[in-house]
């Protein structure tokens, strides 16, 4: 098992950057693949972007591409997510992920951050 905690959310203006971390505990960090996911109210979770255990392969959703980086250091037991060029539709909670298997199934989750981007 592992544990997830998120940090780094707040309130930004549109423009503006965050750079949210994820930090892990419990079973060894490198032995999953890992994702960024939110939810606006209304809406349903979405991926974000997601990291391969080795941080080798990563994926973005279309609308976050040239704009959001997704990062781990296994070392430090940490997936960050850094966000640039906010825009009002970004706002959201933002949640990390881990996938044990590689298959998509994501089978632990952290409590998640708020990321508020103002006009």
């Amino acid at each position: 098992q592992v544990q997830l905690v998120e940090s780094g959310g707040g309130l930004v203006q549109a423009g503006g950057s965050l750079r949210l971390s994820c930090a892990a505990s419990g079973r060894t960090f490198s032995s999953y693949d890992m994702g960024w996911f939110r939810q606006a109210p209304g809406t349903e979770r979405e991926i974000v972007a997601r990291i391969s255990r080795n941080g080798i392969k990563t994926y973005f959703l279309d609308s976050v591409k040239g704009r959001f980086t997704i990062s781990r250091d296994n070392a430090k037991n940490t997936l960050y997510l850094q966000v640039n060029v906010l825009k009002p539709e970004d706002t959201a909670v933002y949640y990390c992920a881990a996938d044990e298997r590689g298959l998509g199934q994501w089978d632990y989750w952290g409590q998640g951050t708020q990321v508020t981007v103002s006009s």
